[in-house]
């Protein structure tokens, strides 16, 4: 019996008409499954009855931004790619939606070639921790560290992370102790060095001390302009 593929499903949130025609043609023709709204409302009513890979949201939207569709979605999934389109290029904007917990940004105008191989980058990241790696947790100091699931437990208090969380510290975990250049992390987790990755790192990095703060003997050191250090004790 033939088994057939299963069809990655994306919530893709535009106003623009023209824009949007063109963005769903380009992403059904490459096999993907859209379903497509027009504002923030409308696209969180659809999140709740319905399963997605991705989400990629405008950040001018009427009725709900971007932004704040992303708050929501983030409180019932703190995991699902999420990927940014703006027109805007200001610094504070972007930092904005990556502290939100957003994978990436596309400034329009865009070209489907980008969009198309971001899209292809964090699904198969996802899938890659869907399937998780042959040990399925990881002991940091007190903390255990459940690499399939995407956890930090320190006894006491629960972590969910997200996929980049989880992958940021699997890789600091990975060489404890040894100092990790931040070109190594940037390229390997965010696929790029680019500045505005570079920053998310950094928001990233402070995610991950607060969780780990729960064992006052495990410590993200910085190394200025190298990279970064997990120390274990």
């Amino acid at each position: 019996m033939t088994q057939i593929k299963k069809r990655s499903s994306i919530l893709y949130v535009e106003d623009d008409e023209t824009l949007s025609f063109v963005t769903c043609d380009n992403l059904t023709l490459r096999g993907y499954a859209v379903d497509h709204c027009i504002d923030g409302h409308q696209a969180l009513e659809k999140f709740a009855h319905g399963t997605y890979d991705l989400c990629i949201f405008d950040v001018m939207l009427p009725k709900l931004d971007g932004f704040s569709l992303a708050r929501k979605i983030r409180e019932k999934d703190d995991q699902i790619p999420i990927i940014f389109l703006t027109a805007k290029s200001s610094k504070d904007d972007k930092i904005e939606g990556l502290t939100l917990g957003a994978d990436d940004y596309i400034t329009k105008p865009y070209s489907m070639e980008e969009l198309i191989l971001k899209i292809e980058i964090f699904l198969k990241r996802s899938r890659i921790f869907q399937t998780g790696p042959t040990a399925d947790s990881m002991l940091l100091g007190t903390l255990i560290f459940d690499t399939r699931n995407q956890e930090l437990n320190s006894g006491e208090e629960h972590f969910k992370m997200t996929h980049k969380e989880a992958e940021l510290l699997q890789m600091l975990a990975a060489s404890p102790n040894t100092v990790i250049k931040r070109e190594e992390i940037l390229l390997k987790v965010w696929g790029n060095d680019h500045f505005f990755s570079s920053r998310s790192l950094d928001v990233f990095i402070s995610r991950l001390r607060k969780m780990l703060s729960h064992d006052p003997g495990i410590k993200i050191e910085n190394i200025h302009n190298v990279g970064y250090k997990l120390i274990l004790p």
